[in-house]
């Protein structure tokens, strides 16, 4: 799955490949480890 980050007001925002949104993170290091838990 593509996906796209993005730093927004002190944190980050996962979005999927369309665009919609899928979740927010404390940290780039958060959102890739929610990320490989998904792909998992």
């Amino acid at each position: 799955m593509q996906v796209r980050i993005c730093y927004v007001r002190g944190h980050v925002e996962v979005y999927d490949q369309f665009g919609a949104f899928l979740f927010s993170a404390d940290s780039m290091g958060e959102a890739l480890a929610e990320l490989e838990e998904d792909a998992a």
